[in-house]
């Protein structure tokens, strides 16, 4: 007998909860999949409209994360479990996960912080946290870079706002520092006109900037001759690695030496 009673009453349980587990189920399915609909339309509508590329990865997930917690709410009210307690629930774990997860809560802030006053955006190269590379996305939690070498590295936004940023994007146009050296046999005027050339031959430099030859020191086994150009930020690594090697082709035609280190021993008898 008592049995049957509770067949009975776990059969009263799943006609009365069933339609009601189903449509929570449904509502979720449904729901999440129209979220990714209105998701995929808010990005195409943003791109459409010229949104700061840096925000529009950072409100496409914070507006799918609270259409989707809306649609656990509707899930759970159509359950039976009440709005308020839910709510409650919902607080007092928000409140227990907060306090293990401070600190990504400080990477959210300091995501906020950097797109509201952006000391650099998405496509600028910066050195942060020991690392440099050209910003691929700013996100709610992270930052991500992708270096010379193409690494990707995935810096915390919270790790970058508390410490120094070097934004070498922001200027527009970089410095190019170059030593060359020449042996103290060789002519100074001539290796000077010879880089000067060298420097005329490439469009890149921004000639207007000015450009700067001088003698910088008097080395150990060389003079040592310091180089300046202006060029574009994206142009610096070709207009560097261009001078190196054009200078030591142009030293070799017209015969200026770059000489070695070395150490001169004299020896004294008895």
């Amino acid at each position: 007998m008592e049995n049957y009673d509770l067949l009975t009453k776990v059969y009263d349980f799943a006609i009365s909860y069933a339609p009601k587990l189903v449509g929570a189920i449904l509502v979720l399915i449904v729901g999440f999949w129209i979220v990714r609909q209105l998701v995929g339309m808010m990005k195409r509508s943003m791109e459409k409209a010229k949104v700061d590329a840096d925000l529009r990865p950072f409100l496409t997930t914070l507006v799918n994360v609270l259409l989707k917690v809306l649609v656990v709410f509707s899930a759970a009210g159509i359950v039976g479990i009440e709005t308020a307690s839910f709510v409650a629930l919902i607080a007092a774990a928000g409140f227990a996960i907060g306090l293990a997860l401070q600190g990504t809560l400080g990477h959210f802030a300091a995501g906020v912080l950097i797109l509201f006053f952006k000391p650099y955006r998405t496509g600028d190269f910066i050195v942060a946290q020991g690392y440099a590379g050209t910003v691929k996305e700013i996100q709610i939690f992270n930052t991500i870079l992708t270096t010379l070498d193409n690494r990707i590295i995935i810096v915390p936004n919270g790790a970058i706002s508390g410490g120094p940023i070097e934004n070498l994007s922001a200027p527009g146009v970089r410095k190019v520092d170059l030593t060359f050296g020449i042996s103290y046999g060789d002519d100074i005027d001539t290796a000077r006109a010879v880089i000067q050339k060298v420097v005329d031959a490439n469009p890149t430099i921004q000639h207007d900037r000015g450009v700067e030859i001088f003698v910088k020191e008097l080395g150990d086994s060389s003079v040592n001759f310091a180089v300046r150009v202006w060029v574009k930020h994206e142009d610096y690594w070709d207009v560097y690695f261009y001078m190196h090697e054009q200078v030591k082709k142009a030293f070799d035609r017209e015969g200026v030496n770059i000489p070695f280190p070395q150490v001169d021993v004299h020896m004294k008898g008895n």
